[in-house]
């Protein structure tokens, strides 16, 4: 199932630049209080979570939403304090791959494309788990990996789910040195109800 374009993984690189490897709080505007809470929902309400306070939010630019396909529509909430990043893409499917709310066959593609995808174009993309999830009957995968991306080492934890005529990708992205505020983010996002597809997928079959 072809649902990642390379313009997804451009998208990455470009949100990763955000992070401000380098110099992020030179890059961001001062600020006197931290921005409140932000509800995000996908999927008609499927699928929804709270970010901390901290982060702002900004509409993916009218050609990187195209580029995601005709109606894709994402926004960027970045966290410029902590170092990190959430991009959540919503993307149209085509009839022949519409899921039900909790479609293996659909799920286990979708992860094969992103995962082929990411070792394709990173050289040292490592694939660190896999997760299962259902959220309130939607079935969730969620991949972690790490990788070079912007310049420097990085945390990534990516959700893929779909249901009926739409398909949802939130990548949260942070420095390699923030691993427990990472955690704690995906956690959130995840609840409790993530379960390990595979013990160790970086490793590949045994």
């Amino acid at each position: 199932m072809s649902i990642f374009n390379e313009r997804t993984l451009t998208l990455t690189l470009a949100v990763v630049g955000l992070l401000g490897l380098s110099n992020l709080h030179a890059a961001s505007k001062p600020t006197t209080r931290l921005a409140p809470e932000i509800n995000v929902t996908v999927l008609g309400g499927k699928f929804s979570f709270n970010l901390p306070a901290g982060f702002t939010a900004s509409p993916l630019s009218a050609d990187e939403q195209s580029s995601e396909g005709a109606g894709s529509v994402g926004t960027l909430y970045a966290n410029a304090q902590e170092r990190r990043v959430v991009m959540v893409v919503e993307k149209p499917l085509p009839e022949a791959s519409r899921p039900g709310d909790n479609d293996d066959a659909f799920l286990d593609g979708a992860v094969s494309g992103f995962v082929n995808r990411q070792s394709a174009e990173l050289p040292d993309f490592r694939q660190t788990g896999e997760s299962r999830l259902t959220l309130n009957g939607l079935g969730v995968r969620q991949v972690d990996s790490t990788a070079t991306l912007g310049g420097g080492k990085t945390l990534n934890s990516t959700f893929i789910a779909g249901s009926g005529d739409r398909m949802a990708v939130i990548q949260v992205i942070s420095r390699g040195d923030q691993a427990s505020g990472h955690a704690a983010l995906v956690k959130r996002i995840a609840g409790e109800s993530s379960m390990p597809v595979s013990e160790s997928p970086e490793n590949g079959s045994k």
